[in-house]
This record gives C-alpha cells, sequence and structure tokens, in this order.
C-alpha cells in the first residue's frame, strides 16, 4: 500500500490549517491541509512498517499516522494540538470524531514548556535576520505573535482557540511591516511575560491523560484488525461494535 494510499483511503480527520484557520487570510494565502489517517493495523506485523508521517499527496497536505499524531499530541506539540482545534474541519468519520472529542486529554501544563520553546526558536531566527538584514520576516514575525498569543489565552483559560479574532487587523499590519521591530519586541516580550505568569495559575493538569488516549488508540487498531471499520453510507448510523467499545 502506497502512502498516498494511506492518505486517500484510511485518513480519518482532515482540516485546513495556516493563516485560514488562524483567521489571518488574504487574497494569495495557501490553503494548508492537515490530516490524520489510521494505517490498517495488518501493516505493521511486517518488517517494513508504514509511515509515521506523509506528505501530499495534494499540495500543501500534511498528514500523520494515528499513533505518531497522539505521540505528538501528547507531548503538546503546538502544531499538532492546533490541527485538533481547527475551526475548518474538511472530514472527520468515527474515529475522527472520538479524536475531537479527546482534545481536552492531550492539554497539560507542558504547553508552556513547548509553545515556549518553539517561539523561541522562531525569535532567535527573526533576531538573525534583523542582525543580517535590518529587518526580520514580518509573516513569520506575525505569527510568532499568533503563537504567543495562543499560548497564553491557553494557560489562563484551560482551552485551545487558534482564531485571533479582533487581533486580526493588527496582526495584519505587522505582516505588512508597518509596525516598527522595536514595538513587535515590545509586544512579544509582554505576550512572553504574561504566559510565564499563567503557567502558574493555569487549570491545565500537570501531564495529559495518556491513559485515555492510549485507550483509544488500542480500540482504533483492534477495530481495524476486525474489519470493523468499512465507512457508513451517510456516516450518520450508529451501532455498537461487539467487544471493542467503538461506535460507526
Amino acid at each position: 500500500m502506497t502512502p498516498e494510499q494511506l492518505v486517500r483511503d484510511h485518513t480519518i480527520y482532515s482540516c485546513v490549517m495556516g493563516s485560514r484557520a488562524f483567521g489571518l487570510a488574504t487574497e494569495d494565502s495557501d490553503t494548508d491541509r492537515r490530516g490524520v489517517f489510521l494505517a490498517p493495523t495488518p501493516l505493521f506485523w511486517r518488517f517494513d512498517k508504514p509511515p509515521a508521517h506523509v506528505e501530499g499527496p495534494a499540495e500543501e497536505q500534511f498528514s500523520w499516522e494515528l499513533e505518531r499524531f497522539c505521540e505528538l499530541a501528547l507531548r503538546n506539540n503546538p502544531n499538532v494540538l492546533e490541527c485538533l482545534h481547527s475551526p475548518v474541519v474538511e472530514h472527520a468519520d468515527v474515529l475522527g470524531r472520538e479524536l475531537l472529542s479527546l482534545r481536552g486529554a492531550f492539554l497539560s501544563r507542558q504547553a508552556h514548556t513547548t509553545f515556549v520553546r518553539y517561539a523561541g526558536g522562531q525569535r532567535r531566527k527573526l533576531d538573525a535576520d534583523v542582525r543580517q538584514y535590518g529587518a526580520p520576516r514580518w509573516k513569520h514575525a506575525m505569527h510568532l505573535l499568533r503563537l504567543l498569543t495562543s499560548c497564553r489565552d491557553l494557560l489562563r483559560s484551560g482551552e485551545l482557540r487558534i482564531d485571533v479574532g479582533d487581533e486580526r487587523d493588527r496582526l495584519l499590519a505587522v505582516k505588512r511591516g508597518e509596525v516598527s521591530w522595536p514595538d513587535v519586541e515590545s509586544w512579544m516580550n509582554r505576550l512572553q511575560d504574561e504566559a510565564d505568569r499563567a503557567r502558574a495559575t493555569t487549570p491545565l493538569p500537570d501531564t495529559p491523560d495518556h491513559a485515555r488516549v492510549e485507550d483509544f488508540l488500542v480500540r482504533a487498531r483492534r477495530a481495524s484488525v476486525l474489519g470493523l471499520l468499512e465507512a457508513d453510507p451517510d456516516d450518520e448510523v450508529v451501532q455498537r461494535a461487539e467487544g471493542t467499545g467503538l461506535v460507526r
């Protein structure tokens, strides 16, 4: 089975990410698609395992195998967590909907470390651009501000929201280079400080719910090997899969 077939025939969840999900799209914005596929369980019985991720087959498309996706989400990887909170869902079968229902199980205080570490790496790249060229890559600066805002609000509320809402115009002004770099730096520093303070009082648990996520993964693998995942014609019929705990 080719990687393209895995994405085409076994995707359980797909969404639009990037500017179109963040509420920052303009006329020239690309459409970035992300997805999760469930490789058939028998493929793991071979020496040659199925891929953990697949690029394509469409342009700007990237998909993870379910287990790898869950591993990254449990580590509070920002890019993966945001996929589960996209407001633009293109496909979700029964397993995809159950994955979405687990969004809260992945979240923990670890998000502060992972988001801030990622933001720090991006900040260093921007600083290097300023030293070398006299200005940052403004689009990257905009997205870093968005990420830091998302991190702060996640820690404050315990919920991840990726649409920028009322901050759209201000962030797009950064993208157009209409905000000075010192002002952008000040904005980033303020968001970082607010995220650090929010960590002390966040309602998020110390660790994600590994057991709940693992239970879902095991049931998905079992259902796959038992041949219980044929798609329903209207994807609305609900049946109990005997012995698996899955509904379809």
